[in-house]
C-alpha cells in the first residue's frame, strides 16, 4: 500500500515518483515535469498526447508561457475569470517547458489551476507537476482513491489519517470516503488560443463566454 504522510508524499515528488491526489473533476496521476515520461509508461498513453501543467495559480504557471504583452493580458483575463476551475487553457510554450510533457514538441501546453483546496494546497508546496487522470489509456479515470491504490500501488497517494487532518485544516469538514468519488467526474473543459482568440477543443464542465 503506498498511503504515506505529507512529508512523504512531498519526498516522493521530489523523488520524481508518481503521485496521485484529488482534483474537482478526477483525481490526478502526477509527476515533477521533468519527468512526465514516467506517465506516459504507466499509463501505456500515446506519446502524441500531451500532459497537462496543473498549478496552485496563474502566477505559479505563467513561466510556462510566452506571449506577446496584448496576449498575455487575454490570458491572464481568461485566468482571473474561470481559475481556480474546470478550464484548461493550451497556450504557447515557453523553453521551460521539458519535452517529457509534450514529447511531439508541439510548442503548446495546457495548464489549469484546480477548484479543489487540497489539490492547490499540495501544488503550492511541489510548483507546478504535470498531470492526466489516473487510467490505462483508452479506459475511464478511476475516481476513488481505494480505486487507484489497488490499480496502481506503486502510485503514492496521502493517508487516510493525513487527508483528514489537512481537510480539517482546510474546510473544517471530512474528506470523502476513499471508496467515493473525489470531484464531478467531469472533464475540464479544453480552450485553445489560436493568437486571435479562443478555441474550444473539449467541452467539459465549464462553459465558456468567449
Amino acid at each position: 500500500m503506498a498511503d504515506v504522510t505529507l512529508e512523504e508524499w512531498l519526498d516522493a515528488v521530489k523523488g520524481e515518483a508518481l503521485v496521485s491526489f484529488p482534483t474537482d473533476t478526477v483525481p490526478a496521476l502526477a509527476v515533477c515535469p521533468q519527468a512526465g515520461d514516467r506517465i506516459y509508461q504507466l499509463k501505456q498513453r500515446s506519446q502524441t498526447k500531451p500532459l497537462i501543467l496543473m498549478g496552485a495559480t496563474w502566477s505559479q504557471l505563467r513561466p510556462y508561457v510566452l506571449g506577446s504583452a496584448p496576449d498575455v493580458t487575454q490570458w491572464q483575463q481568461m485566468a482571473d475569470r474561470y481559475w481556480p476551475g474546470a478550464l484548461t487553457l493550451v497556450l504557447p510554450a515557453s523553453d521551460r517547458v521539458p519535452p517529457a510533457i509534450n514529447p511531439q514538441q508541439t510548442g503548446t501546453i495546457g495548464l489549469r489551476v484546480p477548484n479543489h483546496p487540497l489539490a492547490r494546497y499540495l501544488l503550492e508546496r511541489t510548483g507546478p507537476l504535470a498531470t492526466t487522470s489516473v487510467n490505462r489509456s483508452g479506459q475511464p479515470p478511476l475516481e476513488t482513491m481505494a480505486t487507484i491504490t489497488q490499480t496502481f500501488p506503486s502510485v503514492q497517494v496521502l493517508s487516510a489519517t493525513t487527508l483528514a487532518q489537512i481537510y480539517l485544516a482546510l474546510t473544517g469538514q471530512p474528506p470523502p470516503a476513499a471508496d467515493r468519488p473525489q470531484g464531478s467526474g467531469q472533464p475540464s473543459t479544453v480552450a485553445r488560443w489560436t493568437g486571435h482568440g479562443w478555441e474550444i477543443l473539449r467541452q467539459g464542465a465549464v462553459t465558456l463566454q468567449i
